[in-house]
């Protein structure tokens, strides 16, 4: 995998997300050298929150009918809780994310972003964390819950809270440096095993 100043990382959320979680790791990518791009639905800029208040709103820079996986070394799925609730209903997306598991390429999901890993059935046999809300989502989709700043398990991190995105985004950066390149895996096979 390439060192963080090499990497291109991929961010992406729609409206509704929480706008630390996903300025937070934009900004500390981008200072130790990271590209980082965001993708969503459309082109039109979304709109964050601060918790059920109006956040800032960032303008996109590719639609997600526009990424390839193989153009990223690491996906960022920030909460909030309407981001992923609307995200998760778009097969597109779902699939994206499942081929950055195929990859075995780095995909962290903070705060609610959990949910988007349960659509895409990555959770299986694994120790993640979330929003207090959505841990028996998570914990039905087959996880072992932790409560824990950022708990990697394999090529996944996640996170509870804005308050982690420290935690969150240095894990993801350890992954991003430190996992060895490897082959492409069969989701499905993995998820049943």
């Amino acid at each position: 995998m390439p060192r963080i100043p090499e990497a291109r990382v991929l961010i992406v959320a729609t409206d509704g997300f929480e706008d630390w979680e996903l300025f937070g790791p934009r900004q500390i990518l981008q200072e130790r050298g990271a590209e980082v791009v965001l993708a969503t639905l459309k082109l039109d800029p979304i709109q964050g929150t601060v918790h059920d208040d109006p956040g800032r709103t960032i303008r996109p820079d590719l639609t997600i009918d526009d990424v390839r996986a193989d153009d990223f070394a690491a996906l960022v799925l920030p909460g909030g809780v309407r981001n992923p609730d609307q995200l998760r209903m778009h097969g597109n997306v779902i699939q994206l994310i499942q081929a950055f598991a195929r990859a075995g390429k780095p995909i962290g999901a903070i705060c609610h972003a959990p949910w988007l890993l349960v659509e895409a059935d990555l959770l299986r046999g694994r120790t993640a964390t979330s929003w207090p809300s959505i841990r028996t989502d998570v914990r039905n989709a087959g996880a072992t819950i932790v409560d824990e700043p950022a708990v990697t398990d394999g090529n996944i991190v996640t996170s509870r809270n804005p308050d982690d995105v420290e935690a969150f985004t240095n894990a993801l950066i350890d992954l991003i440096e430190d996992q060895p390149d490897v082959t492409e895996i069969d989701v499905e096979t993995e998820a049943t095993a």
